[in-house]
């Protein structure tokens, strides 16, 4: 029985009983798009990934990229063969099941081997991914989309987008911009939510002494972030050891995680857990979506909407200072800086609090008590951390600087410097 045949016997009413069970056990979803081929999004969706895997959190990785699947080349996971459970697909797992994955590639029987699909099949196949793998209880599921707004895109933001928000890689250069540009209409188009968006290849960092070279300019993806009002989670520079990591099957951040470009993707995930998390964050309906440049002064709808929208994703950020500025240790410090933000990271208040006496674990739940939603520090013991991490407080740690309002404004548009943890215990 051909698969169109297979098709048209599934019972419609089942396939949509089974999309919402698998979708039931999935909390967040991130789909990393991008509207120009050469940019990198493949392994930033793979590296993503395994961050998030490496962090602890149940992690999917979903490749939909039917004509040129590269997921299984960067994993290690070539020619292998997922197996069936029933009417279920079993995905291929990496290392022990650290990471759950589904790609187009482990269903080929070679490399050189085409596919040419209509929409139809396309739609059908990236439905089975998500109602007939056995997914189980995840806590994030990254989608790796291929290039442009097409039919596999379509599909995805369609059937996921209830959960799903979207992550938009692009290199610096105007050539690409112009046409990732088109990712964002599509998905305020979709009211897709957009996370934020990432610039890849951006500068080359010289293996020899690390100085870094603007090859493909630098600051377009900021530029076009600004321009939209949304979020720019990082700059990833053009570094030799990801390209040998792809071509060798070594993922980087698993195999590269002390390098300076790892640390790097884990700012950048730091960022995408934040706003992942607030549906009212990214590109929102038409109507929902104004912002001051794009309207007359005194418009006063437009300034109840922008009211609105700065208060639904304001941020509270506490920085540890020592004489108003940022001390190596959130322990040691003789005040917080209290910084509240809106959705533009515009700081809209600042004022320095005394904190208690510094008893072992008597700050997470007392900042996090003031309203405090992100921690930045110069350093923080693990166990504080983990106190933090309990009471839903996100933490930024080896963060270099000075003046607390600049590092909040620098975090949020994605350039703050950071280095090793001044704090080991």
């Amino acid at each position: 029985m051909s698969t169109c045949e297979q098709d048209n016997q599934r019972n419609p009413l089942l396939d949509e009983l089974a999309m919402a069970d698998k979708l039931s056990k999935i909390d967040q979803v991130i789909v990393v798009l991008s509207g120009k081929g050469g940019v990198g999004k493949s392994t930033v969706a793979v590296n993503l990934a395994l961050s998030l895997a490496l962090r602890g959190h149940k992690t999917g990785l979903m490749d939909v990229d039917i004509h040129g699947p590269s997921v299984p080349k960067l994993l290690h996971l070539m020619n292998r063969w997922p197996e069936m459970k029933g009417e279920e697909i079993v995905p291929i797992t990496y290392e022990s099941d650290l990471l759950k994955v589904m790609s187009m590639g482990f269903l080929l029987q070679g490399t050189e081997q085409a596919v040419i699909w209509r929409g139809p099949l396309k739609y059908s196949m990236i439905k089975d991914f998500i109602s007939r793998v056995q997914w189980g209880d995840l806590d994030y599921l990254v989608v790796d989309c291929p290039p442009g707004t097409g039919d596999e895109t379509l599909s995805v933001a369609q059937f996921l987008k209830e959960k799903a928000k979207a992550v938009i890689v692009t290199t610096p250069q105007q050539v690409a911009t112009i046409d990732v540009e088109k990712c964002i209409t599509f998905c305020k188009q979709l009211e897709l939510p957009v996370a934020g968006v990432i610039e890849n290849m951006s500068g080359f960092v010289c293996p020899h002494c690390g100085q870094s070279t603007e090859i493909f300019s630098k600051g377009g993806g900021e530029l076009l972030a600004d321009r939209y009002g949304i979020p720019f989670l990082g700059s990833i520079p053009l570094d030799p050891a990801i390209a040998q990591s792809g071509d060798e099957e070594k993922p980087y951040i698993y195999f590269y995680s002390k390098s300076a470009t790892a640390k790097v993707f884990e700012d950048i995930i730091e960022r995408i857990i934040f706003f992942a998390k607030d549906n009212s964050l990214g590109i929102k309906k038409e109507s929902e979506n104004k912002t001051p440049t794009a309207t007359q002064p005194g418009d006063k709808d437009t300034k109840e909407n922008i009211s609105t929208l700065n208060k639904e994703a304001s941020m509270k950020f506490a920085i540890p200072t020592h004489q108003g500025k940022l001390c190596a240790h959130f322990g040691h410090c003789e005040a917080f800086a209290l910084i509240d933000t809106d959705a533009t990271g515009k700081v809209i208040n600042e004022t320095y609090v005394t904190p208690p006496p510094h008893e072992p674990g008597l700050l997470p739940p007392w900042l996090s008590q003031q309203g405090v939603n992100c921690i930045i520090a110069g350093g923080m013991g693990s166990r504080a951390q983990q106190l933090f991490a309990q009471q839903g407080v996100n933490v930024i740690t080896g963060a270099q600087g000075e003046d607390p309002k600049e590092i909040v404004e620098q975090y949020l548009k994605g350039v703050l410097q950071t280095g090793a943890n001044t704090c080991d215990h």
